[in-house]
């Protein structure tokens, strides 16, 4: 019985070890083909997200069977409970980043992401989604509080290129709809950002037993 459970836990780790780096995948594939228009990498971000999904229902039937056949406690009840958590955040790391992939069809005007923070915004929110992943697989509170410090960083790049498009708009530089759909790429980069933050405050929740609820922001 005991074996099984420690199977158990592993496999539970594994699997969601393996979601956290399809995530990191899908962002920076999502943000390279919103910048350069790669039609495989495109298609590479839709089966990733379509793989993510796989794994969250995979994921939440390993812990819904060590719940209610196995009992775990302690330490090892925290892990469960949290992965149940954690790839519900995952789950939509995917889709945003299958959206973003979706809108870079629509964004022509490439000059146009050169004349906002687009790429940083990118760059902010792939490395909080490695670092959020890279904490949970090590347990590291230290890299997890970082994560939720850089949502700061990310939620004022979001601001400046609102700020930067709005300008556009009013020199009539560039098409509306063009500028509406680069300003929802940036939203969900965003959003892909909160979601790692999530990730990190439930590295925490493992690690230490408290969990800091922050979702008012998120």
């Amino acid at each position: 019985m005991r074996a099984e459970y420690d199977r158990q836990l592993r496999e539970l780790e594994e699997e969601l070890f393996d979601m956290g780096s399809m995530c990191q995948q899908a962002v920076a594939f999502s943000g390279a083909v919103l910048i350069g228009d790669d039609e495989t990498l495109r298609e590479q971000v839709c089966s990733l997200e379509m793989e993510i999904d796989k794994k969250d229902r995979q994921i939440e039937n390993i812990c819904t069977g060590l719940l209610l056949r196995q009992t775990p406690v302690a330490g090892d009840l925290r892990f469960v409970s949290a992965a149940l958590k954690i790839v519900s955040d995952m789950e939509r790391i995917g889709d945003q980043a299958a959206d973003i992939a979706e809108l870079s069809r629509y964004i022509s005007e490439k000059p146009l992401l050169e004349k906002v923070h687009i790429s940083d915004i990118c760059c902010v929110v792939m490395n909080m989604v490695t670092d959020s992943v890279e904490a949970l697989v090590k347990k590291d509170e230290i890299l997890a509080r970082k994560v939720i410090g850089d949502d700061d960083i990310a939620d004022e790049l979001f601001v400046r290129i609102k700020e930067e498009l709005v300008s556009l708009i009013q020199e009539n530089r560039t098409e509306p709809q063009e500028i509406l759909d680069l300003l929802m790429a940036a939203k969900y980069f965003e959003r892909v950002g909160d979601h790692a933050v999530n990730i990190a405050e439930w590295v925490e929740f493992i690690v230490t037993g408290m969990h800091d609820d922050r979702e008012c922001g998120h």
